[in-house]
């Protein structure tokens, strides 16, 4: 094996630290004048191994993991989007000029909140006008049935009542009042749901037509995170499975969700299906249309020794890795040839090979500073490989 670049250095400066000829004694080995005879013979100096010469008391920074005999969660990854739960546009049912607003966008609303008032005056005459006719149907049809009760026939009494009843007007004059009250309760624009307000549309004042877009009201917490999954990986999937969320807005924060529903329609331009994942958004951070990334758990594997990725490089086109060996966080850095097996995006498996080695549970491997090592190198344990003056990988 080679001696990384950084031994070297650590050499050159003991060398020079020792005073010239007297360090040099030290790090040959030799000892008396006679020793100092440059034509002596190679057998009769000591054998010192690089290791030997190139020691030193301060070890490589580097930064460990421990291994572990636990579930692998193998995932399923795929950009999404997020969109509110329910969201439901307001539209003006009657018109009339806005004479109240009473939230702003953003604010949290209830269910059966009064978020806008259209000018209730034209609707409160037109009831009173339909309560007017209504009153006189009445009256019409009590002539109209005046000593009905008299009539001992049921079905007699029954034919004359429709007959009144129609020639009086009363059935019309009924439905008018009703409509009218559905207009005049129509002026009042309410949450139909527990959300938040959003895009408003209107200013008091302005005069609203039948149809007019008010303003919006969203559901955000739960926010729905919708994704397109490759129909060869849906399969895998299911509802109630854990989802790791992370949103182009918040760099470097993970949100954890739950799959709600599997579509089970594979679209075919894009031959991929609709999975929506359920984000608990009390706060209202996620906004709908936030672009994001989604890790979906999709199979599980028990039982299995795992370590992390970054624990595993490649020599001589094999799989390796170096194990800590020692007391404390001082110790030697140990070359093994491993086999793996699984992996998701942090964890790989490593599995039984008679031609490579193993690592027990409990062990600690190298993730971090490892990557230029040799077998038998001293190292320590750290915390922050860069902050320690070593170089992370």
């Amino acid at each position: 094996m080679t001696i990384s670049k950084y031994l070297i250095g650590v050499a050159a400066v003991a060398i020079l630290g020792a005073g010239g000829y007297g360090g040099y004694k030290r790090i040959t080995g030799s000892g008396d004048s006679e020793g100092d005879d440059a034509t002596g013979s190679d057998a009769e100096r000591p054998e010192v191994s690089a290791n030997a010469a190139f020691s030193t008391d301060i070890g490589i920074p580097v930064a460990g993991a421990v291994a572990v005999r636990d579930t692998l969660i193998v995932s399923v990854s795929a950009a999404a989007q997020a969109a509110a739960i329910k969201q439901s546009r307001l539209l003006a049912q009657v018109q009339g000029p806005i004479t109240r607003i009473h939230v702003k966008e953003n604010d949290r609303v209830g269910g059966g909140r009064l978020l806008i008032e259209i000018d209730p005056t034209e609707y409160e005459l037109n009831l009173a006008d339909a309560e007017a006719g209504l009153a006189q149907a009445q009256a019409s049809y009590q002539e109209f049935t005046l000593f009905d009760d008299q009539i001992t026939d049921p079905e007699v009494r029954a034919e004359r009542d429709r007959v009144a009843r129609a020639r009086s007007g009363l059935d019309q004059a009924e439905v008018a009042v009703d409509r009218a009250r559905l207009e005049l309760t129509r002026t009042d624009i309410r949450a139909p749901f527990r959300g938040r307000a959003a895009s408003i549309r209107v200013v008091e004042g302005e005069f609203a037509r039948v149809g007019d877009e008010l303003l919006t009201v969203v559901d955000l917490d739960p926010i729905k995170v919708e994704v397109q999954v490759l129909e060869g990986e849906v399969g895998y999937l299911s509802p109630g499975r854990k989802a790791s969320v992370s949103f182009s807005a918040f760099p470097g924060e993970t949100f954890v969700g739950t799959i709600e529903t599997v579509n089970p329609v594979v679209e075919q331009q894009t031959r991929t299906a609709r999975v929506t994942v359920l984000v608990p958004n009390a706060e209202g951070r996620i906004l709908p249309g936030m672009y994001a990334r989604v890790s979906l758990e999709a199979q599980t594997f028990a039982d299995r020794l795992l370590v992390p990725r970054a624990a595993i490089l490649e020599r001589d086109r094999r799989a390796m890795l170096f194990v800590f060996e020692g007391e404390g966080s001082e110790g030697l850095a140990k070359w093994r040839y491993v086999t793996t097996g699984l992996m998701n995006d942090s964890l790989v498996e490593l599995v039984p090979n008679p031609d490579t080695d193993m690592v027990e549970p409990g062990e600690v491997v190298l993730v971090d500073g490892h990557y230029t090592l040799t077998h038998d190198a001293p190292i320590r344990l750290v915390a922050d490989v860069k902050a320690a003056g070593g170089r992370p990988q």
